[in-house]
């Protein structure tokens, strides 16, 4: 017996809380079980806790919860009961407690502002939602002001006050000007984050009328406009230069709390004459890095997710020429409530101990207040179990009345956090959620785990069982899992047999039977070998198995460790491999591998491919190095160069390749000099000065190269001056401010001489100015500074060495360096094609502000909302890319029914330049896709329940739904089909009074305005009548399927044959047989074996009109067959129909009225013979109609018209009619608006490429269209 270990008694709150671990039930996610199990309430889904509501629409306060049984609902508002039966325009949704105030119909937001709490509740107990706040969104009007004109000194600072309307939530600022073009900003001009505009100093390009603060609501969607602000500047000269003066914030110190996790803001912007520039330091500390980022020109600090440590003095610097000036801002971080530890549900069985632990932190810290069931635990009715010790509940021997759900309630002055929890006793007798009678297949030597999952409170004891009189297993052999599983580490063959799992409690017990067989493992008793095979041979690899009789095995082929190649050489046979005409690309590796359902085996082996035996043939090989090479002839720039060949061997040398050394500037490397043919033995060399010449000759033939001959002896060329200049001479600027002028040196031998150097010279173009020009070293760069951004140079660079200059260099243009271009593209305009295409214009900059090479518009575009969800998601931006000044592009692959928003910036080679102002447009609504799923249960005698999800993408509003269905009998052919409208707010719907037994297809899909889309199928079927169903066997007291089974024997008799078919349910690969005889009859049942696995035969050669019997077994499952049906074939024809087609007096009629009609043929064409012809006909033949005779290219009109389709011509006099007539200004889907060219391609970093084949007639134009230009209203909606 176990000796129990003493615990001391200072350890109480240690012991409860391995009690909660050790005893606290864990509940299996089990659908079936978690359906039955009570639970109390918990919230699954709630409105956030500061909600703001559009005015204009239906508010919708969420409060959803799950728990067994069904917990009911009820509001608070503004601390009491809030009675919604009284109020007709609240309503509640079924099954749920989220409330819908009605807004659209009379109501008004206003009235419904306030603080709801939403309560779960069932006889377990209540939980409960946040505090809820509501207010609704308001944008008001900016109040009436009288604006002075401001009237500033040139240099002097300036602020322009915005003020905006206080809005719920705050509203967005930005200036602009009349034009709806944002205001440039820079370090001298920007916008404060309280919407103020500031100036450092004023300039005289600061002067206008129509400086405009602008307003911004998100959330009603509105724009608010301040009226102008006109500010003139007047000159005085000279200009006085000032030191910093800080414009905000003011003073040399202020404070700043920010929040923990939140965004710290910080600003510093100063006045000043030149601008000044600010710096920010951390007093005492780093900037915080990878977290620090800096806005508005440096002048804001933003540093994200902010903690504790980010707390302290903060300096801002602004400096000029002048002097500088700072400002401390000392920062404290506070924090709401957040987490450490939030409380658990707990699960305990009757007797039990546990705790609740609810631990938060914050700056304050947070206070600790717990309630039960919604009420303060102070006031709520007394559990003996439950004893409160600051944030943790002990509970101590349970009962079932202990079960409840408890709330913890953690805050401080900057917010609070509540938590439920619930504790849940439950009295459960066992139950084993493992199916009955599984069945478990293992490999003999392998692990056996047999599932016993269970659930019972108190947790239940589990024991196994072999046999139907088996002892209670113990022993080394086996091993327990807690979680019932029985594991047998080696499985033999004596270990088959059926195994029993018993689960006890004092509530009562449980058991369930599973089985267990082993299988013999698969082997490869002969694998294949090694093997050598000459080139064009044949070779074969076996691979012989040995595998368990009740495994089907499958053998796979791999060349190393992949595919074998897809070529007919390659045979693969039952038991071997075999490749016909073997090449070299066959060598390598192969595996045979043998897979079944339960186990895999694998055998390798090498294949070598040699040549095959050469045979005697002439020997041709590459020649010999020529030899005894000479120089004569020494001239200052040529040599001649005389060799003695080597042997051919058998090949005649077809030329020699002559190579030089210069020993002077590179030895040991040596260049191609010439060639000559094979024939010739001299050569004539021209040489470059001041090089140590040194020659060797190669000799090629058919075969190869010759190795190189011995090196001539070595001769020295006199210096001269360069013969030629630099190459590839450039000029590209790296910053604004200067120019890169870059060249090719010249090689060693190009110098001529020695002192190589370059004279680099430059003006600038179009301006009547002298070169300058600088020597500088043997280098490849030369950078000129101070230059003006972007111009174009004339440049040129020559070479130099001791003994003077090379000729006069040619002239290059370049230019200085770009920078980033000025403006943005104006007149952004968006025209939608369809639901996924759209095309956008702009004006093009002008080119002396891009300030580079124009390369292109880049376009920016990204989804903000769709329309249909109304919710927003990550911004995930595209771009499109436009080569050279072109003014539109299109943008493909948008998202039906959504809102998008898109800019544009012009591109140099420095980069990009500022954005145009974000323009929103919205694509029209499209066909949905399929719905998620269609779920087909509960089938009954005579109806169907279908469910279904929503499509992911709707595209727009959904319509309704469309369900199609028909009946499919046994021979797989369709019914009627009947189509069935269904409102879009639906998800299931009952079919009912459909046919018992009966297969039925069903097609689904959504509808929008616009269309249907995909459909989505399914198949299901009704259960048959009882009366022909088998009774299943009742195990445990609950009802199992028979496994296996044969079920629903149907027939279809005909008059000598009949079909029969059946539903099987077992072990794959069952080999299916049919038994019949006369019913009634004593004789012996007839056989027939049915061809593979199908599931259905057809009976031949029966007797007409006789009732038979009929069943179906399956070999190998110990004589298991379906229970007999029975049915009579169709009675035999008395006697054969007289074909009338074969009667005389049918033939005799036939050949009268053949006559008849003959005669009367033969008279119409006696009488129309005797007509002639018509003068109005001839003159018609004369003088064709001018209106139809064909059309002259030289005129331009059309000649024979041919069909695009035929190609056929079609007859003279063919037109094309007037109404068909199209011109090019009439259509709105030009090819020339889809990219470059009249193909109508993108550009290669653009959409799609290819030409646009979508064809559309244009709508005729709407009478009462205007032609005026936008209202201001419409004009601001750009930049929502």
């Amino acid at each position: 017996m176990m000796k129990k270990k003493s615990i001391p008694a200072s350890k109480p709150l240690l012991i409860l809380f391995l009690c909660q671990i050790i005893s606290a039930l864990d509940v299996p996610l089990d659908s079936k079980l978690l359906e039955e199990l009570s639970q109390p309430p918990t919230i699954t889904h709630q409105s956030p806790k500061d909600y703001i509501v559009d005015p204009r629409e239906n508010i919708v306060i969420q409060c959803e919860a799950k728990g067994k049984p069904p917990p009911s609902f009820s509001w608070t508002r503004n601390g009491t009961h809030f009675d919604i039966d009284k109020d007709a325009q609240v309503t509640m949704k079924p099954n749920s407690g989220t409330l819908v105030i009605n807004i659209m119909n009379g109501g008004k937001a206003e009235a419904y502002e306030g603080v709801y709490q939403c309560t779960a509740r069932n006889e377990r107990g209540a939980a409960i939602s946040n505090n809820i706040v509501i207010r609704p969104s308001r944008s008001p009007l900016w109040t009436k002001e009288k604006l002075e004109p401001h009237q500033v000194r040139e240099g002097d600072s300036l602020v322009l006050h915005c003020r905006p309307p206080v809005g719920l939530p705050p509203p967005i600022i930005f200036w602009m000007d009349n034009a709806f073009q944002r205001l440039p900003q820079s370090e001298r001009v920007s916008q404060g984050l309280n919407g103020d505009l500031y100036f450092s100093n004023v300039q005289p390009e600061d002067t206008r009328e129509d400086y405009i603060c602008y307003a911004r609501f998100n959330h009603t969607q509105t724009i608010q406009q301040k009226q102008p602000i006109s500010v003139k500047v007047f000159s005085t000269k000279p200009v006085t230069e000032r030191q910093p003066v800080l414009l905000t914030p003011t003073g040399s110190t202020s404070t700043k709390v920010e929040l923990r996790g939140n965004v710290l803001l910080l600003e510093c912007i100063a006045a000043g004459l030149p601008t000044p520039v600010i710096r920010w330091i951390k007093e005492g500390g780093e900037l915080p890095a990878n977290r620090t980022f800096f806005e508005n020109f440096k002048k804001t600090l933003k540093i994200i997710d902010v903690s504790e440590a980010d707390s302290g003095n903060y300096k801002c610097i602004a400096r000029n020429t002048l002097g500088s000036v700072h400002h401390v801002i000392s920062v404290t971080v506070k924090a709401a409530p957040y987490w450490i530890t939030a409380p658990r549900n707990l699960v305990l069985s009757p007797g039990e101990d546990g705790t609740l632990i609810c631990r938060a932190n914050g700056s304050p810290k947070p206070s600790i207040s717990w309630l039960a069931n919604g009420v303060p635990i102070a006031i709520a009715p007394e559990d003996p179990s439950r004893k409160v010790d600051g944030d943790t509940i002990i509970f101590s021997h349970v009962q079932e009345r202990s079960s409840a759900v408890y709330q913890c309630n953690a805050s401080n002055e900057y917010g609070y956090l509540l938590a439920n929890a619930f504790v849940n006793v439950l009295a459960e007798p066992p139950r084993i959620l493992t199916p009955a009678n599984k069945l478990y297949q293992v490999i003999a030597d392998s692990p056996a785990l047999l599932d016993c999952a269970y659930f019972g409170s108190p947790k239940p004891e589990i024991e196994w069982f072999k046999g139907v009189k088996g002892s209670i297993l113990r022993g080394n052999e086996y091993v327990f899992h807690d979680n019932g599983t029985l594991e047998i580490p080696v499985a033999q063959k004596d270990s088959t047999g059926t195994y029993t799992c018993v689960a006890r409690n004092e509530l009562g017990k449980i058991q369930n039977e599973v089985h267990l067989e082993i299988k013999d493992p698969t082997m490869i008793i002969k694998q294949p070998e090694y093997k050598v095979v000459q080139r064009y041979g044949q070779v074969s690899f076996e691979c012989i198995i040995k595998h368990d009789s009740t495994l089907l095995p499958t053998v796979i082929w791999l060349k190393d460790n992949g595919e074998l190649p897809d070529d007919e050489r390659f045979l693969v046979g039952k038991d071997n491999l075999t490749i016909m005409n073997v090449t070299d690309k066959d060598d390598g590796t192969y595996t045979c591998i043998v897979n079944t359902t339960l186990d895999s085996v694998s055998a390798s082996a090498v294949l070598t491919v040699v040549a095959a035996p050469p045979t005697p043939a002439i020997i041709y090989a590459r020649p010999n190095p020529p030899f005894d090479l000479e120089l004569t002839g020494q001239l200052e720039r040529s040599i001649e160069l005389s060799w003695i060949p080597g042997d051919e061997n058998n090949s005649p040398i077809t030329h020699f390749v002559i190579e030089y050394e210069d020993g002077l500037h590179e030895p040991g490397v040596w260049h191609y000099q010439t060639e000559v043919p094979g024939t010739q033995t001299t050569v004539q060399l021209k040489l470059s000065p001041y090089v140590n010449y040194s020659f060797r000759v190669v000799a090629v033939n058919k075969i190869g190269r010759s190795q190189p001959s011995e090196p001539s002896e070595q001769y020295l060329t006199k210096s001269a001056s360069p013969d030629e200049n630099p190459a590839n001479v450039q000029g590209i600027g790296s910053e604004p401010d200067n120019l890169v002028i870059t060249w090719e040196s010249l090689k060693g031998f190009q110098s001529n001489g020695p002192g190589l150097q370059y004279k680099v010279s430059w003006r600038q173009k179009d301006v009547d100015d002298e070169w300058t020009s600088v020597i500088v070293a043997n280098v490849s760069k030369y950078i000129v500074s101070g230059t003006p951004t972007f111009v174009p140079y004339e440049i040129k660079v020559q070479a130099l060495n001791d003994l003077g200059y090379a000729p006069e260099p040619s002239e290059v243009i370049g230019h200085s360096g770009e920078d980033l271009p000025m403006v943005a593209p104006g007149n952004v305009q968006v025209h939608v094609i369809n639901s996924t295409l759209a095309k956008v214009h702009w004006d093009p900059v002008p080119l002396k502000t891009v300030r580079g090479h124009l390369q292109g518009y880049k376009v920016y575009y990204w989804k903000v909302q769709s329309l249909s969800r109304r919710s927003r998601r990550h911004v995930e931006k595209k771009i499109l890319t436009f080569r050279g000044n072109k003014t539109f592009g299109m943008l493909p692959g948008l998202e039906p029914y959504s809102s998008y928003k898109l800019n544009v910036r012009v591109v140099n080679g420095k980069g990009e330049g500022p954005a145009s102002p974000d323009k929103v447009f919205k694509t029209p609504e499209g066909v949905p896709s399929s719905p998620s799923y269609l779920k087909i249960t509960n089938p009954t005698l005579d109806s169907l329940t279908l469910e279904w999800g929503s499509p992911t993408h709707p595209n727009g509003v959904l319509t309704s739904y469309i369900l199609k269905f028909q009946p499919i009998n046994n021979t797989h052919e369709l019914g009627p089909l009947v189509e069935i409208r269904i409102p879009a707010n639906e998800s299931s719907l009952i079919l009912k009074n459909l046919n018992y037994s009966t297969r039925y297809k069903f097609y689904f899909n959504a509808q929008t305005s616009v269309g249907s889309g995909s459909q989505i199928t399914e198949e299901a079927v009704t259960i048959m009548d009882e009366a022909g169903i088998l009774h299943p066997a009742v195990v445990a007291g609950k009802v199992q399927p028979l496994y296996p089974r044969i079920r629903n024997v149907t027939t279809a008799a005909a008059e000598t044959y009949a079909n029969i078919s059946w539903e099987y349910e077992g072990p794959d690969h069952a080999n299916f047989y049919v038994e019949y005889g006369v019913a009634g009859s004593k004789e012996d049942w007839k056989k027939e074996i049915v061809n593979g696995s199908r599931s259905f035969f057809v009976l031949k050669g029966l007797t007409p009109g006789t009732a038979y019997k009929v069943r179906v077994g399956a070999e190998g499952l110990s004589g298991f067959r379906s229970s007999e049906d029975v049915f009579e074939t169709g009675p035999a024809m008395a006697s054969r129909q007289v074909d009338i087609a074969t009667q005389g007096w049918f033939i005799g009629l036939m050949c009268a009225v053949a006559l008849l009609i003959l005669i009367l043929l033969i008279v119409c064409f006696i009488r129309r013979n005797k007509g002639g012809k018509y003068p109005v006909k001839e003159k018609e033949d004369a003088h064709a109609d001018p209106e139809i005779q064909p059309m002259k290219e030289d005129d331009g009109t059309f000649g024979e018209y041919s069909d695009a389709e035929d190609h056929k011509p079609l007859k003279k006099g063919s037109r094309t009619p007037s109404d068909r007539t199209v011109k090019k200004e009439d259509s709105d889907d030009s090819l020339v608006d889809y990219g470059e060219g009249v193909n109508g391609q993108f550009n290669e970093d653009g959409s799609f490429i290819g030409q646009y084949s979508g064809k559309k007639e244009k709508e005729p134009a709407e009478g009462n269209e205007s032609s005026e230009a936008p209202s201001p209203v419409n004009a601001m909606n750009s930049f929502v």
